[in-house]
């Protein structure tokens, strides 16, 4: 299976060839342009890898520091956030929404609990004045807090595309002041030496790969529902969208989940309790999602396999995939961090049975199977 069509870079332990097989034999069988792949089993970096482009006309190499916007993967360290207020006792998941935030206590809010923000429960999809307002980070609040749910939150579920960010971000800077893009900056990324980029401004602009729209055939549900912004833009890149404009590479994210993987701790630092951990990965919502509509299972911010289509992540792994393919997750059983970021979308194509959520990419999936069939 062995591909010398395309150079792959960095290192990879033996033990794992076949992830580097299939990651190269990738950019053959699909339209991948550039990607990265990683994984840490107990702390250690036994995969890291990348190839290809940062743009579709294939003039910048994709480099070690390449990041790229990785849509949903975002939430997965947004959510990341607030568990780490929540270990520190400053947030309560069960309190409600306005003692954090006053001003979102009207048109049948005033008792809604924080945990239905964590679990697309709060039945506001969207922005009244349209997906633009999540550009202007106070305008986009003033939106949700003057919104009427469009179901009985607590009642139903329904993926919060892009509103998600914005709720939970809110919360988190209404209690620690900071921005959740300055929080990951401070608390995640800086600690364990990653990039994880949310808002940011042109002096990194030299290593952002574009985001490459999927151009087979008609978009899914999925893809449309975060369409009307310009994700490649300096005004997007500059905005914090903490749903869906996290820039980052398969190696924060391999990091990020393996730490998490092992309790919460890595080389010294520590970003929750094993107590935490294991409260992010218990199911709080499962059954019919009324925007993806298949079955999805959520954590307070994360999301479990999807069984039900075949998925080849174990159960027990919990984590969060994005629009396109991307995807980062941590596995308790294996002490193992999984982090995958390209910049070409794949999105289901009609007559696919396979929900339009990343993680069931075709590609992350052959990349999950090729690293279980290592053990």
């Amino acid at each position: 299976m062995t591909s010398t069509a395309i150079e792959v870079h960095g290192h990879c332990d033996p033990r794992f060839e076949a992830v580097r097989e299939v990651f190269a034999a990738n950019f053959e069988e699909f339209p991948e342009v550039g990607a990265s792949v990683a994984v840490t089993l107990d702390g250690e970096a036994v995969v890291d890898l990348w190839a290809g482009y940062a743009d579709r006309e294939r003039t910048r190499p994709w480099e070690q520091d390449t990041v790229v916007n990785v849509f949903s993967t975002t939430k997965g360290v947004t959510a990341l956030a607030a568990h780490m207020l929540a270990d520190r006792g400053e947030l309560d998941f069960e309190a409600l929404v306005a003692q954090y935030w006053p001003e979102f206590a009207q048109h049948g809010k005033e008792s809604m609990p924080v945990r239905y923000l964590m679990t697309h429960q709060a039945g506001l999809r969207a922005f009244g004045g349209g997906i633009a307002v999540a550009l202007d980070w106070d305008a986009a609040c003033a939106d949700l807090a003057a919104q009427t749910p469009t179901w009985e939150p607590g009642t139903q579920m329904g993926y919060h595309a892009v509103t998600f960010g914005h709720l939970v971000g809110e919360v988190v800077r209404r209690i620690d002041g900071r921005t959740v893009g300055q929080f990951v900056r401070d608390e995640v990324a800086g600690p364990l030496g990653v990039d994880f980029l949310l808002g940011f401004g042109p002096e990194e602009d030299r290593r952002v790969a574009d985001q490459l729209a999927d151009t087979r055939g008609q978009a899914s549900g999925r893809a449309s529902a975060v369409a009307g912004i310009d994700w490649n833009a300096r005004e997007t890149r500059a905005a914090e969208i903490p749903a869906a404009n996290g820039h980052t590479n398969a190696r924060a994210l391999a990091r990020i989940y393996g730490a998490l993987a092992r309790g919460g701790e890595v080389d010294g630092v520590r970003l929750l309790s094993p107590e935490a951990c294991k409260r992010a990965a218990v199911e709080q919502s499962g059954g019919h999602d009324v925007t993806l509509n298949a079955v999805a299972h959520r954590t307070l911010g994360f999301m479990l396999p999807f069984a039900e289509f075949g998925d080849v992540r174990p159960e027990g792994s919990w984590g969060h995939a994005g629009a396109g393919g991307s995807q980062g997750f941590a596995d308790p059983a294996r002490r193992l961090g999984f982090g995958y970021a390209m910049n070409q979308a794949l999105t289901p194509q009609p007559g696919e049975t396979r929900p339009p959520t990343g993680g069931m990419d075709p590609r992350g999936q052959r990349l999950v199977a090729a690293l279980y069939g290592c053990f």
